[in-house]
């Protein structure tokens, strides 16, 4: 076990762009296994729990310490509870991948004695590395699912670990146990909750992932002022964090077709599967604007929706030409994409790591100064 932790830092190590020695202290004096006794493989259309006792255990373990994230429930359901031959669904929780963990806890520069807030306790390899950095008893993780609080307060007691495990809907923070001097989010949220900055100390840091309904979201790093603002800039790393479940799940259904005028694309919509643009996308949408893409004999096909006003628009390649978009409501949702990426392309493909963020009791907003002077500014909503 240790030698396959040792492995685990040198592949963190090569990826990360400077892996602190605290950071990597922890990785290495914190097992990940016993935080994910069970998790899911896909398997043709199901996710299959995978348990050490099936077999093949050197397997298993060169799976469990890969720099790879860990699918631990479907649907709701842990990993542990599923039947043999697998659960359907779509994955709900999983354990973060190794390296993207460790840009984050860089990020939060956590010191001993720190008091510390988690917004996903997940499995609770997070909690426990955390733990391992600023103590035990000054940290607490919250998460809104039962099970998965259940689960990660057992497994870290059965480890003697014994941070304050709880179970509590995220977006409200943690106010009995403010103010803390470190707050990190393992899921994805559109703005920082106003909670998370009423309860961070001031010189206290927030690491949060931002992502709307478009893939490859973008983990801030905020530090809190003395007047009560945050602000600082993203880490280089992307991040695709499940969102925070706070309150009653609202879905927004998506048209299973599209009819309206058809117009030539600028753009395909493989743009959206590209990580580099697709936080910058994020900036330029709506709350209510969601995705869904597809292969439709082979040819890839982008829809998005937003249920505020019924627009849509499905982009389609084409084997023999460029791809077309076929719109419908009151706006051409692909033109505002079609822009972003223009205008991405003009600022030479900005990266995460050049935007700045700002963060007030009364308004969030992203910024990119470019080059030449010009300053781009979206407000978060």
């Amino acid at each position: 076990m240790i030698r396959a932790r040792v492995e685990l830092v040198s592949e963190i190590d090569r990826g990360s762009a400077a892996l602190s020695s605290r950071v990597a202290e922890a990785f290495l004096n914190i097992p990940r296994h016993p935080f994910v006794p069970v998790f899911y493989r896909r398997v043709g259309s199901a996710y299959v729990p995978w348990r050490i006792t099936d077999g093949a255990d050197s397997e298993w373990l060169r799976q469990v310490y890969s720099n790879e994230a860990l699918i631990t429930a479907v649907d709701g359901v842990l990993a542990e509870d599923a039947a043999p031959d697998g659960q359907p669904g779509t994955a709900t929780s999983s354990s973060t991948m190794p390296r993207l963990m460790a840009d984050m806890l860089d990020a939060l520069d956590v010191q001993a004695g720190d008091r510390v807030l988690e917004i996903g306790t997940g499995t609770g390899y997070n909690a426990a590395l955390l733990s391992f950095l600023a103590g035990a008893e000054n940290v607490t993780t919250i998460d809104y699912t039962a099970p998965l609080v259940l689960a990660a307060r057992n497994r870290l007691r059965e480890n003697g670990i014994e941070p304050t495990v709880l179970r509590a809907d995220g977006a409200a923070g943690h106010p009995n146990g403010a103010p803390f001097d470190r707050i990190i989010a393992t899921c994805s949220v559109r703005r920082i909750p106003r909670a998370w900055l009423d309860q961070c100390s001031p010189g206290g840091v927030i690491v949060a992932p931002l992502k709307g309904t478009l893939d490859g979201g973008a983990v801030a790093c905020l530090t809190k002022l003395d007047d009560g603002r945050a602000v600082g800039r993203f880490i280089s790393t992307p991040a695709a964090f499940m969102p925070l479940k706070s309150g009653p799940e609202q879905l927004s259904a998506m048209p299973d077709r599209i009819d309206g005028p058809q117009r030539t694309a600028e753009i395909s919509g493989r743009v959206l599967d590209d990580y580099g643009f697709t936080f910058w996308a994020h900036l330029h949408m709506a709350p209510t604007v969601v995705r869904r893409g597809q292969q439709i004999s082979g040819q890839h096909r982008t829809t998005l929706y937003d249920s505020a006003d019924g627009s849509a628009a499905t982009v389609q390649d084409r084997p023999d030409g460029p791809p077309t978009v076929t719109t419908t409501g009151p706006r051409d949702l692909w033109k505002t994409i079609e822009a972003a990426h223009a205008e991405w392309r003009t600022h030479n493909r900005p990266r995460r790591e050049w935007l700045t963020i700002e963060a007030t009791p009364d308004e969030q907003s992203v910024s990119f100064a470019a080059p030449d002077g010009s300053l781009s500014r979206w407000t978060l909503s």
